[in-house]
Order: C-alpha cells, then sequence, then structure tokens
C-alpha cells in the first residue's frame, strides 16, 4: 500500500510539475515563487490520507496550486500593507512620553534581532515563518516536512528565547541609563 501511495506521488509529481511550474510562473511572475508554490501543492498532495481516491489528480493540483497562490498574495498583501504602515507611523510626530523613548524601543528591536540571530537554524526558520509571514503551524509543518507539535515546540522555544534577551539584556541597558 505504501509503494503503491510512493508510486502515484512519483507519477503526478513527474507528469505534472514541470506544466504546473509553467503555469505558476506565468500566473505569479516569478519562477522562484512559482517553484515554492508547485513545491508546497506537492507537500499537500503528500499530507492527503488517501491519494489513490482523489478522481481528477490534475484538476486538483491545479486547484491547490490556485489556492496556494491566492494565499501567498494575500500575504504580500499584508506585508505591503504593514510597511506602509510603519512608514506611515514614522512620519508622524513622536508620541512618546520621554526623550529617552525612542531610543529604548530601537535598543529593544535591535535585541530581538539579534536574540533571533541566536535561534539554532531550523527553530529560527520555524519563528520567522509563523510570525512575520504567518503561516499556520500546519502549511510550516508541511513545508519543512516537519510535525505540527514539532513547529509549536519550535515557536515556543523561540518566543522564550526573545522574552528573555530582551528582558535581561533590556532591564540592563535601562538601569545603565539612570
Amino acid at each position: 500500500m505504501h509503494d503503491q501511495r510512493v508510486t502515484l506521488e512519483a507519477s503526478l509529481f513527474q507528469q505534472y510539475y514541470g506544466e504546473l511550474l509553467r503555469f505558476l510562473t506565468a500566473k505569479l511572475g516569478c519562477r522562484e515563487q512559482a517553484a515554492d508554490v508547485v513545491q508546497d501543492t506537492f507537500l499537500r498532495v503528500r499530507g492527503l490520507k488517501d491519494l489513490a481516491e482523489v478522481a481528477q489528480p490534475r484538476a486538483f493540483l491545479y486547484k491547490t496550486a490556485v489556492n496556494l497562490s491566492i494565499d501567498l498574495f494575500r500575504r504580500q498583501r499584508i506585508r505591503a500593507e504593514r510597511i506602509t504602515q510603519l512608514e506611515t507611523a514614522e512620519e508622524l510626530p513622536s508620541l512618546a512620553t520621554r526623550p529617552d523613548d525612542a531610543v529604548e524601543a530601537k535598543e529593544r528591536v535591535q535585541l530581538l534581532h539579534a536574540a533571533i540571530a541566536e535561534l539554532p537554524p531550523k527553530c529560527r526558520q520555524v519563528f520567522l515563518l509563523h510570525k512575520f509571514l504567518e503561516l499556520s503551524h500546519a502549511d510550516i509543518a508541511g513545508r519543512l516536512g516537519i510535525s505540527k507539535n514539532m513547529v509549536e515546540k519550535h515557536v515556543m522555544k523561540a518566543m522564550a528565547h526573545c522574552r528573555r534577551r530582551v528582558e535581561l539584556d533590556g532591564g540592563v541597558s535601562r538601569a545603565d541609563r539612570s
């Protein structure tokens, strides 16, 4: 049974990978993004309980790829809106109550950046996919080939590490200024 599934997955991959890649490259205008979506599409296929029950595998692949493309567009739009909001916020007068507040906030961002850089590579990757690309634990698990439970552990570990670093180093910085 397992061998049949692997053979079916391999057959679908060989038969439709190039076709899907060309279709998505035209749709997305970027071969690298198209390749990522195609990879995610085949990861979704791997996640199916009973692949043999899919009546029209080609249609299923295309529908999955289009849905993943829509998700990608949404994430890109949200990211662009956030960047615009941040740029707009920087143009507004500072609402800081103390002159040191802006400096302190900048230091906290630098501490957070350093804390993220200290994380083990897989943990850092999971954390960034979850917090900055807003992927669900299931999407991250599928993309990286790990369990949802492992994704949750990586996110919790990263959050705890970042919180500790910002609190410890941030507290020292404030004490030094006093």
